[in-house]
């Protein structure tokens, strides 16, 4: 599959999860030679073909490609400049991650060693004007550990060594937060505790092939 058409799929996968509506969202590849390839401005995501996809530099001047691209370019391009590990930036209003961002609850702790191992500690960020600079204002202090973000009153951001690995982040980012709104009606959260932690970190790499950033760790 071309980069282009991998973008398309999970362009109509997010929109068909119901990650996004209308015309939510935006998701972008990083291409060689300091490009990168993001969905246009004002597409439904569920349309967008192959010959809507603009090509961009870390600037954000179009280099190919016709009509705008997305509006929120700047968090890309800044998650980009900042992580040379990360290849793909997805950006979407899931149902029950974006209500957690409009409370004043918190998600940002560790229950399910799934969850602590793929997508780190989640970075709470303050509410910044969409498509301005004050997104990635409010990324600063998290981007150089950070896999996954809340942006408080508008959606969810997650990135990625590959397009799969930013959409997966994606989905169990949602899938946690729809467990989580549902305990909060149930009683006290269980924590995994110190022990729990070092214990999971311990055989992260050996069991799961997963290497855990050391200032991305709940301890």
């Amino acid at each position: 599959m071309s980069t282009k058409a991998e973008l398309v799929h999970y362009c109509h996968l997010v929109y068909q999860k119901g990650f996004v509506s209308a015309f939510d969202g935006n998701l972008s590849v990083r291409l060689s030679g300091n490009r990168i390839l993001i969905t246009p401005s004002a597409l439904p995501k569920i349309e967008i073909r192959e010959k809507d996809l603009i090509e961009i530099d870390l600037d954000g001047n179009v280099l190919s490609g016709k009509g705008k691209p997305s509006t929120e370019y700047k968090l890309h391009t800044f998650i980009y400049k900042n992580r040379t590990d990360i290849n793909s930036v997805i950006h979407c209003h899931p149902t029950f991650t974006s209500s957690i961002s409009i409370t004043k609850r918190k998600i940002n702790f560790a229950v399910f060693p799934e969850v602590v191992l793929t997508l780190g500690k989640i970075a709470l960020c303050e509410y910044a004007t969409p498509s301005t600079n004050e997104v990635t204002d409010s990324l600063k202090q998290y981007v150089e550990n950070a896999f996954v973000y809340i942006l408080k009153n508008h959606g969810a951001v997650t990135s990625g060594k590959s397009l799969r690995d930013a959409y997966y982040k994606m989905d169990k980012l949602e899938h946690f937060s729809k467990i989580i709104i549902n305990s909060f009606n149930l009683g006290e959260i269980n924590h995994l505790n110190k022990k729990q932690l070092s214990d999971l970190y311990s055989i992260a790499e050996k069991t799961y092939n997963i290497k855990i950033n050391s200032k991305n760790k709940y301890i």
